[in-house]
């Protein structure tokens, strides 16, 4: 594959959005930070669907995930690196 098949927006990040139809599990995934343009390599520890999230590391219930460098939820179950992060572990705090 050319392109990554993450993106990464801000290097504080904890999760990244899967950009590609079809990633499957073990998938060696590109990553890219659009912050800077750099890039790393992941393992995907699950199947995740175009435009949902990808953990960068490994997530606690409780914690927090950040995207573009923001709050967006509070993960309500453990998460491994590379596993998907959805609405089946992630909330909002907002209510």
């Amino acid at each position: 594959m050319s392109g990554p098949q993450l993106l990464v927006h801000d290097r504080k990040d904890n999760v990244g959005v899967v950009v590609v139809e079809g990633l499957t599990a073990g998938t060696d995934m590109l990553c890219v930070v659009t912050e800077d343009d750099s890039s790393f390599q992941l393992t995907s520890a699950a199947d995740v669907p175009i435009g949902h999230k990808v953990a960068l590391k490994d997530l606690k219930a409780g914690d927090t995930a950040i995207k573009y460098g923001e709050d967006i939820g509070k993960v309500i179950a453990d998460v491994p690196l590379g596993g998907h992060v959805h609405t089946h572990n992630l909330k909002t705090k907002r209510w």
